[in-house]
């Protein structure tokens, strides 16, 4: 049985979500403290992480940035009463896997977590039996089953988040990938007309590993269409 931790600071929206989620198989731990939830996260390790962004002692984004820094790799979808465009670029920056504004209908939270368990559930499977272990362009070197990327031999920092989207570009090297593409195999997500946060993503990408993110080898800009990862590091593109 898949475990869910709800951090919410609203005692009616942690029955709500408790109940039903309970009522879908899950074992439910709740939390309405940021602190308190953080000392769960790093002790019983549960499943999936339902995580609102306003919580007395830490916040929903503090929690997230320390999970990350950490290397936790657990699911989180960021629950919100605001429904601000920087709060969302900024939650899946940071390692999001998805984001549910308030108020939100118990039929989508429920099918929003068995979207993000098949993804992440999915991309290990793929991960721990990929069809090539290792992908080598130029200096780069992306070890598919260790979940490691180096460049010249000098290993490169990822987040989760950023080493899932190389991970789908380098299965898919020499295509071109619509943003639309990403979302959906990377989020799992459809961003209706807000695609930024693949564009935002991309950048921090060729920041850790291109010589000079200006003029990338690597990921390419495909005008008009999306982007590409070079099955060889060749010339140069936007």
């Amino acid at each position: 049985m898949k475990k869910i931790l709800v951090v919410d600071d609203e005692p009616s929206i942690i029955t709500l979500l408790s109940f039903n989620l309970e009522k879908a198989g899950y074992d439910v731990i709740a939390s309405q403290d940021g602190r308190e939830a953080l000392r769960i996260i790093e002790t019983e390790a549960p499943d999936l992480v339902l995580l609102d962004l306003m919580l007395p002692g830490l916040d929903g984004m503090d929690i997230l940035k320390h999970m990350r820094s950490r290397n936790i790799i657990i699911p989180v979808m960021m629950v919100t009463a605001r429904d601000e465009e920087f709060d969302k670029v900024l939650g899946l920056e940071l390692g999001a896997d998805d984001y549910i504004t308030k108020p939100f209908r118990i039929r989508e939270v429920l099918a929003r977590i068995k979207a993000v368990f098949r993804r992440t559930e999915g991309l290990s499977a793929e991960r721990e039996m990929p069809e090539e272990r290792i992908i080598q362009i130029g200096e780069l070197m992306i070890d598919l089953g260790r979940y490691e990327v180096s460049r010249d031999g000098v290993p490169v920092d990822l987040t989760p988040k950023e080493y899932d989207l190389l991970f789908f570009m380098a299965r898919n090297r020499g295509k071109v990938l619509t943003r639309e593409q990403l979302l959906n195999n990377v989020w799992n997500y459809d961003f209706v007309g807000d695609s930024r946060i693949v564009d935002v993503h991309i950048s921090h990408l060729r920041e850790k590993l291109e010589r000079d993110p200006k003029q990338p080898r690597y990921i390419k800009t495909i005008r008009g269409l999306g982007y590409k990862l070079e099955d060889r590091a060749e010339g140069s593109g936007e």
